[in-house]
């Protein structure tokens, strides 16, 4: 079962986070060498790169830390809230969530993730998106969540599916091509409402 209690969007390495379907989310530590080693991994592994461009692009542990600081000053102020996936027993880090494009007027916001290579296949992608999805209605009490993914990211879309986002059409020019600043590429749209009913999620393998 996972894990109903509201959690606000407080940095603090203290505060535990939501929990449930085997894994917990927990806030990323810039300070923690692990964590930022997880983090630069995780941005540096090909796959990662292929479907994605960060707005500033970095390769070592200080644009790592930088980009995790950054991270922490937007939950701070409640633009976002950016989620180490870990293994509820062991702690294991096994990839990201992060809510994003936060406005409660509008009740909207867009959520992305990435696992790590070691933990796909397992069902982490999809177990932690309903997960953060659930809390993000509840907490931010939020209408709509938007999911995009690069057109011809097949494994980003059954991800997707499963967790109850529904494809809703392409936009075209909606995101950079992979490593490139000057230069995009269409997005598959998919969205979910507070009102939909949330899914079953896969057993953890």
């Amino acid at each position: 079962m996972a894990d109903t209690r509201v959690y606000p969007l407080d940095p603090s390495r203290s505060r535990p986070g939501p929990r449930g379907h085997g894994l917990c989310l927990r806030a990323w530590d810039a300070d923690s060498d692990a964590d930022a080693e997880a983090w630069l991994r995780g941005h540096l592994d090909p796959d990662f790169q292929r479907w994605n461009t960060p707005l500033k692009l970095w390769t070592d542990l200080a644009g790592a830390r930088e980009s995790l600081r950054g991270r922490a000053r937007d939950a701070a102020e409640g633009r976002s809230a950016s989620f180490r996936i870990t293994d509820e027993a062991s702690g294991t880090t096994l990839g990201h969530i992060g809510v994003g494009e936060i406005s409660t007027r509008m009740k909207v916001a867009r959520i992305g993730y990435w696992v790590l290579p070691e933990a796909r296949g397992r069902g982490v992608a999809t177990r932690a998106l309903l997960l953060a999805s659930r809390w993000a209605y509840a907490e931010l009490g939020l209408h709509r969540l938007e999911l995009g993914h690069a057109l011809g990211h097949d494994a980003s879309c059954r991800v997707a599916e499963r967790a109850g986002y529904r494809a809703e059409g392409t936009l075209r020019g909606a995101m950079f091509e992979a490593g490139r600043h000057d230069a995009f590429r269409d997005v598959h749209l998919h969205a979910r409402l507070a009102t939909d009913e949330e899914p079953t999620p896969p057993a953890a393998r």
